[in-house]
Order: structure tokens, then C-alpha cells, then sequence
């Protein structure tokens, strides 16, 4: 009993800390969905953003430590089992074969694309990674979740999201540009290919009609679903992108070497991502109750916000900037790649 309390009185001043954070900028998104009519910068990255700034200016000291490490490392865990919820096999049968097939192959196509940009740009690899995976699937949440697989840092975390939500904003604005061309469908099919977050596809169809709005997030919900099967295979064959240093390999002595054998499942998948696929089967299933679905969501919202201010709180802002023009570059051509793929779908499906 002593030992729990230890434990907690360790990481409490952090996690009180990363709360209070993540408290302010629920606020000023709130705040800025009242001025402006919408949220164009997410509570996640204004918790970065934050995070950023304290650390800027004040470095927290070894007391405050503990609890920001919980929060960035086994609470953002957490959220990511939860975001399983969020998955249903209901929307592959919603989105109809060729169409589910469709946004597949754009996934496929795009992410392996954004990657091969990102390395050919000079970016390391595991930030690399976390743009094509933010572009290709769902934005800030895929590079959220993907982040702990890879054993991405919080500059490389802040940087990929950071940059990749102010494109975003730029998409939601010049996409509607599209809309005459391709009609109420394609262009519904198109945001839901190319925009960011649900949130965001809203903003980007309902003003051109119900009918994109509708397409549009069944496409993006379906697209959201391409996340588990990234996150499990990164898992399995993620080993060089955790393992990237400029540093020579250790010498490996006959006592060090692996013994034989086949790790077991736990070693090979993180705990958090079999939780995820669980939790969707549960759901699938119709085993989880409809009136869960919210507070799950919420709760998975929640602590992703309360992690990315403690990523924040790690995080040397000069380092981001300095990252600034070639993430910028990387996410822009990454972007251009996936809408190209998109149309091309659109095109194939006799769309226009």
C-alpha cells in the first residue's frame, strides 16, 4: 500500500501539471470555435503548443519528471486503446466493396509514398513516418498512435503535428475549389480522402451540400479504420526505425545473444495495440452498448490531449523550427501525392 502511494505522490506534480495544460487548451479551443464559428487548430495541438512554451520558458526539474512521463508514455497508450471503439466492421459494409477496396489501395499507395518524400527530404526516419502515417490515414490521431509504436520522440511528435494541422486548415479551405468539378459525390469522396479529421470534412462539405458532407464521412470514417492494420504491422516491423542513431552498433558477446526462438506475442505487439484490435472486435461484435460509444471517445480525446502537453513539455521549440521548412515541404508534396491518388480513384470509379 506504501509502495502505490510512493508511486503516485511520484507522478502526481507532473500528471497535475499536464492536466492543468491540457485544461487550458480545451479552453482556447473552445475559445476560438466561439470567435471564428469553428476550431481550426484542434485542443491537441494547442496542448503541444503549449507544453512547448512552459518548457521554453521554465525547465521542469526531477519532481515534476515521473508524472510527465506517465502521461506522455502510458496515458497516450491508453488513449489508443481506446480509439478502438471508434472502429467498425459496419463501415466496410456501409462503404460498399469498391469503394472500401478504393480508399485500401489510396492507403497503401500514399502512406509508402509520403515516407519515400519525407526520407528523400532529409527527415529522419521515424518523423517521416509519422507524416505519411498523419497524411494517409487520420491526421493528428494516426501520428498519436503510431507514435509510441515507434518510439517517436515528443519533438518529433510535435513537429509532424504541428505543421501537418496548419496544412490541414489550408486544405479545408482551397478544397471546396474541387467541388464544381467533380459533383457532390466525387468531391464528398475526395475530402474524405484528403482531409484530416472528421471534424474538419464537416467543415469542408456541409457547405457545399448534405450530400458530400455524408459521403464524406463514411469515406473518412472508413479511412480511420486503415489505422489498425498500420499500427499492428508497424509494431511487428518497426525494430529500425526505434533503433535509428548515428552511433555504431555495440558488440555483441556470446552471453548477449538472443537465444532461439520466436518472441512471445507481447514482445512482438505492444500491449496497447491488442487492447485496440479487442476493443474493436468488441464493438464489431455489437457487444459494446451505443450509450458507451461517447464517453469512450471522449475519454480517448481527453487523455490524447493531456499526453501531447506532456510531449509538449519535452520538446526544445527551436528544434521545431528549425524542422519547420522541411516538414512544411514534406507534408505539402505528401499531400499533392495523396490528392493525385484520390482523383485518380474518383476517376476509376466513373465518379467524372
Amino acid at each position: 500500500m506504501s509502495s502505490s502511494a510512493t508511486s503516485l505522490r511520484g507522478v502526481a506534480p507532473g500528471v497535475l501539471l499536464c492536466i492543468a495544460i491540457a485544461v487550458s487548451a480545451v479552453a482556447l479551443e473552445r475559445a476560438e470555435s466561439a470567435v471564428t464559428g469553428r476550431a481550426w487548430l484542434e485542443a491537441l495541438v494547442i496542448a503541444i503548443l503549449l507544453g512547448a512554451a512552459v518548457r521554453s520558458a521554465w525547465t521542469p526539474g526531477p519532481r515534476w519528471a515521473g508524472g510527465i512521463q506517465f502521461s506522455a508514455k502510458f496515458l497516450l497508450e491508453l488513449a489508443v486503446v481506446l480509439l478502438g471503439a471508434s472502429l467498425s466492421a459496419a463501415m466496410i459494409v456501409a462503404a460498399g466493396a469498391g469503394l472500401f477496396a478504393g480508399i485500401v489501395i489510396v492507403v497503401a499507395i500514399a502512406l509508402p509514398a509520403s515516407y519515400c518524400i519525407g526520407r528523400i527530404a532529409g527527415l529522419p526516419k521515424r518523423m517521416a513516418m509519422l507524416i505519411a502515417c498523419g497524411n494517409s490515414i487520420c491526421g493528428n490521431s494516426a501520428i498519436a498512435a503510431v507514435a509510441p509504436v515507434i518510439g517517436a520522440d515528443g519533438e518529433e511528435v510535435a513537429s509532424s503535428i504541428a505543421f501537418t494541422a496548419v496544412l490541414g486548415v489550408l486544405v479545408v479551405l482551397l478544397l471546396p475549389l474541387f467541388a464544381v468539378r467533380l459533383g457532390y459525390v466525387g468531391y464528398g469522396i475526395l475530402s474524405g480522402l484528403t482531409v484530416y479529421a472528421v471534424p474538419q470534412v464537416l467543415a469542408a462539405t456541409l457547405p457545399v451540400s448534405s450530400v458530400s458532407a455524408q459521403i464524406g464521412t463514411l469515406v473518412k470514417l472508413v479511412r480511420v479504420l486503415m489505422l489498425g492494420p498500420v499500427v499492428l504491422a508497424l509494431s511487428l516491423f518497426a525494430s529500425k526505425l526505434r533503433e535509428e542513431t548515428d552511433e555504431p552498433a555495440p558488440a555483441v558477446t556470446a552471453g548477449d545473444r538472443p537465444k532461439p526462438g520466436r518472441p512471445p506475442l507481447h514482445r512482438l505487439v505492444p500491449w496497447f495495440i491488442i487492447g485496440f484490435l479487442a476493443l474493436a472486435a468488441v464493438r464489431s461484435m455489437g457487444w459494446l452498448p451505443d450509450a458507451w460509444l461517447r464517453p469512450i471517445a471522449a475519454s480517448a480525446s481527453a487523455l490524447t490531449v493531456l499526453a501531447m502537453a506532456a510531449l509538449g513539455l519535452g520538446v526544445d521549440i527551436r528544434s521545431v523550427i528549425a524542422a519547420g521548412p522541411k516538414v512544411t515541404f514534406v507534408v505539402t508534396m505528401s499531400l499533392l501525392v495523396l490528392a493525385a491518388i484520390a482523383l485518380t480513384l474518383i476517376h476509376i470509379l466513373g465518379i467524372f
